[in-house]
């Protein structure tokens, strides 16, 4: 696939540093695995091309894009599967062609998407999903990539209530609202992690984003939408997302 004098001799150390630094990873075995991958497809957490879930790896749809053009992908098709897509049910079913040469037959993947097998943080964006995940199986039969994309994934991590405890009532803010916004700032944070973004430059926007002093003052309304916005663009186009959390980066109350 790739071949490794062509990789940073840095590019291994580089990625187990910043597996441990933002995900905590202390396991050898997690470790070595992430050496390989990164010599036999070169992809850099920093780039966000890997995410580890559960102790295992993940590809991501920006990973699979940087194999395929680091390959010189000929090209990829998609095409909606009018036949098998429920529109009215919001469920979406794509077909994907992926090009490795201008001579090649292609190679084909499927995906699908509905509102029972895509998380919270992207509902509402079953038809891209759809196509997403079309596009990330085709590639990873093109280039043999042995591992699921993260994009696939028709789950999001939970945390499981401990036995023989009842959850407390959930308090009232002090806009009144119950604290349901607890479950926000968890998917929030859910999508901080996937998409391993900058915690503080998150709140400078999404206070911004919300015309509100802080998050807290923010109503549910409004968190819902920055939180549909934030990964909408996350999964879009991230650098960009990055550009504009880094654009929040002097400001005082970031700062400090």
């Amino acid at each position: 696939m790739t071949n490794p004098r062509t990789i940073p001799l840095d590019r291994a150390r580089e990625n187990v540093r910043l597996a441990r630094a933002t995900w905590g990873i202390c396991s050898r075995r997690t470790l070595d695995q992430l050496r390989k991958l990164t010599q036999q497809y070169a992809l850099s957490v920093a780039m966000g091309d890997l995410q580890v879930l559960d102790g295992r790896w993940y590809v991501t749809h920006a990973g699979l894009l940087g194999i395929a053009n680091r390959a010189r992908c000929s090209g990829i098709r998609t095409a909606l599967q009018r036949r098998l897509s429920e529109p009215a049910s919001n469920r979406w079913v794509f077909k994907a062609t992926v090009y490795p040469s201008a001579r090649s037959r292609g190679f084909v993947g499927y995906g699908d998407a509905d509102e029972s097998n895509v998380s919270l943080l992207v509902r509402g964006a079953e038809m891209r999903i759809a196509e997403t995940r079309a596009v990330n199986r085709a590639l990873r039969k093109a280039y043999g990539i042995g591992l699921c994309s993260v994009e696939e994934l028709g789950w999001e991590p939970r945390t499981s209530p401990t036995p023989g405890r009842t959850k407390a009532s959930p308090a009232l803010n002090g806009n009144g609202h119950r604290n349901a916004a607890v479950s926000l700032r968890d998917r929030l944070c859910v999508l901080i992690r996937q998409h391993q973004l900058d915690a503080n430059l998150v709140k400078a926007y999404a206070a911004d984003f919300c015309g509100a002093p802080n998050l807290r003052e923010a109503s549910r309304e409004q968190v819902e939408s920055f939180i549909a916005n934030l990964s909408e663009w996350a999964m879009k186009d991230r650098y960009a997302l990055i550009c504009k959390l880094n654009s929040y980066s002097h400001r005082p109350e970031v700062a400090s």
